[in-house]
């Protein structure tokens, strides 16, 4: 049951009420507004009787009443609210910011949390125009929520650090006829710099891992920033998905001296033939049935750097039986220096992808391994 003193109490614990505009909100705010095409959106704080817009863009700002808002609807339920014309919805036809200024038809709003779990807010995209919003942009809206969630609250909680690593990993592993997928993730602090995803789209399996430069909240951040941006449009062809996160980046954080390795893969489901795009990464694997082990090289800079690189993809091929491996670098400290992928090898081969990524994490455990360990295997079965 919806608690709204809970509610009051957790927001102004945050302490972000009436606070001036913050570089980092107001980011993920025109993010929200490119990628979806709306006039309007709004990070929207609950206080009392009014709304606090912590960013907005398109609204005219910084405060409204709560009453009738589209918002606190979506605070008192669980997940994003959508509705696509609101001149057609019982609940809103007749509201007031439908039927006068600014005229809504379109809103879409997933609620923000503060570390204990309240609902205080929202971010939210707006249009006066009727749209509709499929599976994808539900999830994608929800990434960027939870950006937002990640900036504006206490980053000491661990119910924080909690929610922002939900945000970086797959909620499920897809089920893909004819191979077994299996990935793991071992922080080594609270927060994880390392990111990996898995989609089917169109006949295909796109499988992605990126290394954030460092350790804790920023590189946990844009690291979900990259999964968020490979969400988008998964249709897209694969150098031109890698090419426009390297754009995101420069954009965003050029000249502060972080940058991102990743790989990306493209595996046609029914042939094993895969493309893939390795941006500084290198470590990227094909253990073949017959025992070989076989490194996949690509020269491709890392992301974010600057130059502008023109990113081409490589090609393998996965025959019944062989298996796909990349890693984060953090697995290179918790293994014998002298062989560091023979034990990886012998793993894989006695336990399976599943049994793999388990041992990796337990031995990031055991060791304790100074950068995160993030393995992701694919194997297309015999």
């Amino acid at each position: 049951m919806f608690d709204d003193q809970k509610r009051q109490r957790a927001i102004e614990a945050l302490g972000v009420l009436d606070t001036p505009p913050d570089e980092r909100v107001d980011r993920v705010a025109r993010l929200a507004q490119e990628m979806f095409g709306v006039p309007m959106v709004s990070v929207t704080l609950m206080d009392g009787d009014r709304q606090f817009r912590k960013a907005q863009i398109g609204l005219g700002g910084h405060e409204a009443p709560r009453a009738d808002s589209f918002c606190d609807l979506t605070i008192r339920q669980e997940g994003t609210l959508v509705v696509e014309d609101a001149t057609t919805d019982d609940t809103f036809a007749e509201n007031p910011f439908v039927v006068g200024d600014p005229h809504l038809r379109f809103y879409a709003g997933h609620p923000l949390r503060a570390p204990g779990g309240e609902q205080v807010g929202t971010l939210c995209i707006v249009d006066t125009e009727p749209r509709t919003l499929d599976d994808r942009g539900r999830e994608l809206l929800r990434e960027l929520a939870l950006w937002v969630q990640a900036e504006i609250m206490d980053r000491g909680e661990l119910d924080y650090a909690s929610v922002v690593q939900r945000a970086m990993l797959p909620a499920r592993t897809p089920e893909v006829p004819g191979y077994t997928l299996a990935a793991a993730a071992a922080p080594a602090g609270h927060l994880l710099g390392d990111v990996y995803d898995w989609q089917v789209v169109d006949g295909r399996l796109r499988v992605t891992l990126a290394d954030v430069m460092g350790k804790g909240a920023g590189p946990a951040i844009i690291a979900s920033a990259v999964r968020a941006s490979l969400r988008t449009a998964p249709e897209r062809p694969l150098t031109q998905a890698v090419s426009e996160i390297d754009r995101m980046l420069e954009d965003d954080i050029g000249g502060s001296n972080i940058f991102v390795t990743a790989v990306a893969a493209d595996i046609d489901i029914a042939s094993g033939r895969m493309a893939f795009v390795d941006a500084g990464h290198s470590l990227a694997f094909v253990l073949r049935a017959g025992g070989t082990w076989e490194p996949l090289r690509s020269t491709g800079l890392p992301l974010g750097m600057g130059f502008d690189e023109t990113r081409t993809a490589s090609a393998a091929q996965l025959d019944p039986g062989d298996v796909f491996m990349v890693c984060s670098d953090g697995l290179l400290d918790v293994l014998d220096a002298d062989d560091p992928f023979g034990h990886v090898h012998d793993t894989l081969r006695a336990l399976g992808p599943a049994g793999a990524v388990q041992e990796a994490t337990a031995l990031a455990a055991r060791r304790g391994a100074p950068d995160d360990v993030t393995v992701l295997v694919v194997r297309r079965d015999a």
